[in-house]
């Protein structure tokens, strides 16, 4: 990633040099997870995604996945619940567990945060982890997901993690969907006011996208 980006790493500090941590990212473009995994190996820690099961099924990639100690996701299926799982024992384990709440690209227009899934809420409830929120910016630029153009040229590339979101709030609590929605819209918060940092504006409310069939939300 050296050769497509220039880096503006910042908040090392805030990411624990040892034990179980949850980083929380934003996602604005397929070629972010490249640049996230640059940022969290620089650092200090190894980083372990949640990635798609399909992806994991891919001849060599899926081999290298495995030994790089990935999370496989199974979407939809009865199977999903063992990605929790396995994050889970990552993180009680010791492990950097990265995880992207939003589930996929933003479709925010301007691609800011979106609303997240509950994953990364019901992750930390279950481990008591710290959830690290990290603002990235700038891969869109070498893949833009709005339209679906590469760039090779070396561009700006910002990654920063702030401290841990304060769950404090719902320490203990049952993971009941109100439980669940909260915390994950408060770190999603937390992602978005990093993002505004980064780009010297003010963030808008989290977009919440419109299913297809839907009315608007």
């Amino acid at each position: 990633m050296k050769a497509l980006t220039r880096r503006d790493w910042r908040g090392f500090e805030h990411i624990p040099a040892t034990g179980g941590v949850i980083l929380a990212f934003n996602h604005v473009s397929h070629a972010d997870p490249f640049t996230a995994a640059h940022y969290v190996y620089d650092s200090g820690r190894w980083p372990e995604f949640l990635a798609k099961e399909s992806v994991f099924r891919i001849p060599v990639a899926g081999k290298i996945l495995h030994w790089c100690r990935q999370i496989p996701v199974f979407r939809g299926t009865v199977d999903a619940a063992k990605a929790l799982d396995a994050a889970i024992s990552a993180v009680e384990a010791g492990d950097c567990v990265v995880i992207y709440p939003e589930g996929t690209t933003t479709r925010e227009p301007d691609l800011w945060p979106m609303k997240g899934k509950t994953g990364v809420a019901r992750l930390a409830l279950a481990t008591g982890a710290p959830v690290i929120p990290v603002a990235q910016d700038g891969a869109q630029q070498i893949f833009d997901p709005r339209t679906k153009k590469f760039r090779l040229r070396r561009v700006p590339v910002s990654v920063w993690a702030g401290p841990p979101v304060d769950l404090g709030k719902w320490a203990n609590a049952e993971p009941t969907r109100v439980v669940l929605d909260e915390m994950t819209d408060e770190i999603m918060r937390r992602i978005g006011e990093l993002v505004g940092e980064m780009r010297g504006e003010t963030p808008p409310p989290i977009f919440v996208p419109v299913r297809a069939g839907k009315g608007q939300a």
